[in-house]
């Protein structure tokens, strides 16, 4: 019995802790960022971070179309648990901002609904967030 136990126990976190990152996360968007509005960010492989107070686990990168999908921290003032796509852009000739990205979907109920969101218009920046701009980002110093 406390075989079974402990191996529902494993199991039970394997799923909870499930990484289905497929990509490695693009050089260019790991570290510490400023958008546009003045936001701070820290981004790693596996966490976003936009301070002070909300926390994206990231569970799945992926570069060729340019999104990732992320959990919701419990903590979160908003959406707490629930998950996130993220779409993002690199921009040309916008020094000193090198990138932009898009909360496509931030309260989704599952990582697969949020997937299957619609993916931001990236030949339209200045609205194709959801009708708003893409967030630009540069590199904090």
């Amino acid at each position: 019995m406390q075989k079974l136990a402990f191996i529902l126990l494993f199991l039970s976190a394997i799923t909870l802790n499930r990484t289905y990152r497929t990509d490695e996360i693009p050089a260019e968007l790991k570290g510490s960022f400023t958008d546009d509005y003045g936001i701070k960010y820290t981004i790693s492989d596996t966490l976003w971070i936009q301070h002070p107070r909300s926390k994206f686990h990231i569970i799945k990168w992926n570069t060729k179309q340019q999104y990732l999908i992320a959990r919701n921290d419990e903590m979160n003032p908003g959406e707490g648990g629930l998950y996130t796509r993220i779409d993002y852009m690199q921009f040309n000739n916008m020094k000193p901002y090198t990138w932009g990205f898009c909360l496509t979907a931030y309260e989704a109920k599952t990582d697969a609904i949020a997937e299957s969101t619609a993916a931001a218009d990236r030949e339209n920046p200045k609205k194709g967030c959801n009708g708003f701009p893409f967030s630009r980002m540069r590199p904090t110093k």
